[in-house]
């Protein structure tokens, strides 16, 4: 069964969310068994289930200011920025047809993203103990997801941009004092995000049969 691939550009939070949604009924279903969804997001923070609120550094007044929404997901990990700048991945699989177990699938995506930078000349890593993916010291992935009756859901964002980087100081990123990079701070150079989706959707597609 192939991988169902919904792309809906730049969207609010609260509309993919609702996708994703509907993506994990059809899964559920036995609809699919595996669905992803591309996208990129208007400026938000994401909260996880037991993230830390005072790691979101800005008042309430400021984040309004920005227009930057607050949402309060199930997905794992801590806060979290989206903005237009990212490339954001939901993908909505069934672990029953791949392998039942939950940090498998984080290496397996962070897998994915590190093979998707290589792509772009970019040297992605891994750091013990993390999750998400590194360039030298700095995040320049994140990763966070949440798994109901080994059906996954939530995902990954990958910094390609430098518009929006400036709004990670809004928060502690992922509860941590660390630095953020992106694509195009590395490379010196502009990347279209519409390159980076064709690549990071073409991985998801080869990497299916897993």
């Amino acid at each position: 069964m192939p991988l169902k691939v919904i792309e809906l550009g730049l969207v609010d939070f609260q509309d993919a969310w609702d996708r994703q949604r509907e993506l994990f009924r059809e899964v559920k279903e036995s609809r699919l068994r595996c669905g992803l969804i591309v996208c990129r997001h208007y400026p938000a923070i994401t909260v996880s289930r037991r993230a830390n609120r005072n790691n979101i550094l800005a008042s309430p007044e400021v984040l309004k200011n920005k227009g930057v929404g607050i949402y309060a997901v199930e997905r794992g990990g801590d806060v979290t920025y989206h903005g237009p700048g990212q490339l954001i991945a939901y993908p909505v699989f069934n672990l029953n047809y791949f392998k039942k177990d939950i940090h498998w699938f984080l290496r397996f995506l962070e897998g994915l993203v590190i093979r998707c930078l290589r792509e772009s000349g970019i040297k992605g890593d891994r750091i013990e103990g993390l999750t998400g993916v590194w360039a030298g010291r700095s995040k320049i992935a994140a990763i966070g997801i949440a798994v109901r009756n080994w059906i996954t859901f939530h995902g990954l964002s990958l910094n390609v941009q430098n518009s929006d980087l400036s709004n990670f100081s809004l928060i502690r990123p992922c509860g941590m004092d660390i630095m953020v990079t992106s694509m195009e701070t590395i490379s010196g150079k502009v990347i279209p995000i519409e390159k980076i989706q064709r690549d990071l959707v073409n991985l998801f597609k080869t990497s299916c049969g897993i």
